[in-house]
């Protein structure tokens, strides 16, 4: 039924719409989005849409997209997923109470069982993540009880907790484990890291000015000084910008965007290089990293032939694929090439992706569109297309 009131973002979008002295159809024309979307908008028969057509959408108006979007949040993960991973959540949010039973864990062995679990997380391995997971945060739990020295492992496995469960799409569990992080944070350069995360699941939740605030908030007690600056120094300073960047281009401060990418690529060519510091893979930070986030602010600009202009020149075995830099970097190429109606290379690329990182793309729902995208403008599907809309859950 539709919603009459005024807390959604047709209401916002027809305000605006008319201050402008635009008819539907003209921002229609202006913005790309489909007239009857835009109309369901306005009459409340839909109360939200994807953050890129909210963004168009304010491009077309002249206003920052926070305007028209009170709080735009990915959808959360299936009921599925959440059964998958329930045994993690409550192992983070609900620890057990040391109780004295002869077998506590020891620092050295809570260490070596974190170490191993790194490729996991690295590697998007979550099959093999649920299992161990809930146990070592049981285990640094008690550890960081009985052991103050425990507090910065559990620190680093409550931030690696919560990036994964942004990945996954569990918001709220995220933010407990990175408000748990911040507590076992040992030192400004961990809370900068930190923060960063944070940056990332704020956007996915839409929540674009807090999270460019967080960043430039971040960024502004980070900065270093270029020529005695550490690489720990100059990945948490560039990784804040790089959040800051990303949350200014989707908010139509596109100048904004530009600086601080360009603050970003002064930190990777102090850099010199691709490096992780301490073999952090969510702290790898350098020129490669910069050229794959401006790529990625292109194309939510909309600007497909500068996409694959910036990836033809971003060296192929520079960066490990992961889920939040390379491959989520091979989604913005599948996506240049379907704007570009090259349908069979989008889904080459996508297939590569796939083949990658299997566990990673079903939780993509950048990828589900694009294959739909694809799917769309073909008479017939293959059966590799087939076994892959089966995969990302897209409807035929």
């Amino acid at each position: 039924m539709p919603d009459n009131g005024q807390d959604h973002i047709g209401a916002r979008l027809r305000e605006i719409r008319k201050r402008r002295r635009l008819t539907q159809r003209g921002l229609s024309e202006a913005s790309g989005v489909s007239l009857s979307w835009i109309r369901k908008l306005e009459q409340g028969e839909q109360q939200d849409t994807r953050l890129e057509t909210a963004r168009k959408l304010a491009a077309a108006l002249g206003v920052s997209t926070t305007r028209l979007i009170a709080e735009h949040r990915e959808d959360s993960a299936d009921d599925l997923t959440m059964a998958r991973w329930e045994p993690v959540r409550q192992a983070l949010c609900a620890p057990m109470p040391h109780a004295g039973s002869g077998q506590e864990p020891t620092l050295k062995g809570v260490d070596e069982a974190l170490t191993a679990a790194l490729p996991f997380f690295s590697g998007d391995r979550f099959a093999d993540l649920r299992p161990v997971l809930p146990p070592l945060l049981r285990d640094v739990d008690a550890l960081a009880e009985l052991d103050p020295r425990g507090r910065r492992l559990r620190g680093r496995l409550m931030q690696l907790t919560g990036w994964l469960m942004v990945q996954t799409r569990q918001f709220d569990a995220a933010e407990k484990a990175l408000d748990r992080a911040a507590e076992d944070a040992a030192d400004r350069l961990d809370g900068a890291a930190i923060a960063s995360t944070r940056c990332w699941l704020l956007l996915r939740q839409g929540q674009l000015a807090q999270a460019r605030a967080v960043a430039e908030r971040e960024a502004d007690d980070a900065e270093p000084r270029l020529s005695r600056a550490t690489p720990a120094e100059l990945s948490a300073w560039g990784w804040l910008l790089l959040r800051a960047s990303a949350a200014a281009v989707r908010d139509n401060e596109s100048d904004v965007a530009t600086d601080a990418l360009r603050l970003a690529h002064s930190a990777a060519v102090a850099m010199g290089r691709e490096f992780a510091p301490d073999g952090d893979f969510l702290r790898a930070f350098g020129p490669v990293t910069v050229a794959l986030k401006r790529a990625e602010n292109a194309m939510v600009a909309e600007e497909p032939e500068r996409v694959l202009s910036l990836a033809a020149r971003i060296p192929a075995g520079g960066l490990r694929p992961t889920s939040n830099n390379r491959n989520r970097h091979l989604l913005d190429v599948a996506r240049a090439h379907v704007m570009k109606r090259r349908h069979a290379d989008a889904f080459g690329v996508l297939q590569g992706v796939w083949a990658d990182a299997p566990e990673w793309l079903p939780n993509q729902h950048y990828a589900r569109d694009i294959l739909g995208d694809i799917i769309a403008k073909r008479r017939t599907m293959t059966p590799e297309m087939q076994s892959m809309a089966d995969a990302l859950g897209v409807p035929l």
